[in-house]
């Protein structure tokens, strides 16, 4: 069990906040394979205040999408302050501020992973979420802003003086960005330095580098992100090899297609069938990746512009049986065996 503030959760995996792609119809998915705490896309303190349709949009929910996670942006007390005066019209459990974001158009605005640099002005910021917010708040840092300045350990201590419920880390400097190896010793260090927890990031693309995580650190829960997309499974794949030490069974093509529907569905009802279909295209080359001879499929799925078009290619990819690559989805386990999945259908 995992409890951040008043929030017990059963489950120590969380769908993490990715723009573009945890909307209501792709958390509703993961939520049945395993997902019990997700979280919408991350929001700019700014933007609420603009109540623009995207916003709204963003933060639409629903009775099954529970408990539910808000993932904000913002380094300015006064956006902040009035960002959650309005969110307080919002039904959520867990708020998160960010505090790691490396995207350019977010750090030269003093925002993000800006804020890595300055624990003091960290610690204050999060004193002033705490304060205005009515449900536990959690920071999401990263190991620091480049390898010069590896100062997590002493960005984590300034969090939880100031009152978080929970710590997310991911194990990379803001120069790294998504790309170099994940720092397990400076997750390692944090876990064992504080009192909350801490709940890693990083390269939690498959089960068998979610155990890696937990073994190397001793954290407290994972935040997949990357390792879901096209791949709700991973819920399901991580529980388990953990609970159960089932090493990782890949869907074959038919469980695949019917959940591609099933996705498919989902943001059609959600933005209408032009929009949904439109949404979906980047979800089927996800869905496909490491499937050998489907580039056909690929280039027919990203120009259908109804939902029969992209059933029918739903359809053909189901029946194609296509294998999976030698190479794909290999992994170590932590006992040092590895997991070599044979060619699926």
């Amino acid at each position: 069990m995992l409890k951040i503030g008043n929030l017990k959760l059963k489950s120590n995996l969380i769908l993490a906040p990715m723009a573009g792609i945890t909307d209501l119809p792709f958390r509703l998915l993961n939520r049945k394979f395993g997902c019990e705490l997700a979280f919408v896309e991350m929001i700019n303190v700014r933007s609420l205040g603009y109540n623009s349709r995207k916003t709204q949009e963003m933060l639409a929910t629903g009775k099954d999408d529970r408990p539910l996670g808000v993932q904000i942006l913002g380094c300015e007390p006064d956006f902040i302050v009035r960002g959650l005066d309005i969110l307080r019209d919002y039904r959520y459990d867990v708020l998160d501020f960010n505090a790691a974001c490396p995207v350019r158009k977010v750090t030269r605005r003093g925002e993000g992973a800006t804020l890595l640099k300055d624990p003091r002005r960290l610690n204050k910021l999060l004193q002033l979420v705490i304060k205005n917010s009515s449900v536990p708040v959690t920071v999401k840092i990263r190991s620091g802003w480049d390898k010069g300045s590896l100062n997590a350990l002493e960005l984590a201590l300034a969090a939880e003086e100031a009152g978080v419920s929970a710590l997310f880390i991911h194990g990379r400097t803001k120069a790294q960005g998504y790309s170099g190896k994940v720092d397990y010793g400076t997750i390692a260090r944090i876990k064992a330095g504080l009192k909350i927890p801490v709940i890693a990031s990083g390269d939690i693309l498959s089960a068998l580098l979610a155990a890696k995580m937990f073994e190397e650190t001793a954290c407290d829960g994972v935040l997949i992100a990357r390792g879901a997309l096209g791949n709700p499974w991973i819920f399901r794949q991580i529980k388990g090899l953990l609970e159960e030490d089932k090493l990782p069974v890949y869907p074959g093509s038919a469980e695949i297609a019917e959940t591609m529907l099933e996705h498919l569905d989902g943001c059609i009802s959600f933005q209408g069938e032009r929009n949904g279909v439109k949404i979906f295209h980047k979800f089927f080359g996800w869905y496909v990746r490491g499937r050998r001879g489907i580039r056909r499929l690929k280039e027919k799925a990203y120009r259908a512009k109804g939902r029969q078009d992209m059933a029918a290619v739903i359809e053909e990819f189901r029946n194609k049986k296509s294998p999976v690559r030698g190479d794909f989805f290999v992994g170590d386990r932590p006992d040092g065996l590895r997991y070599q999945p044979t060619s699926l259908v």
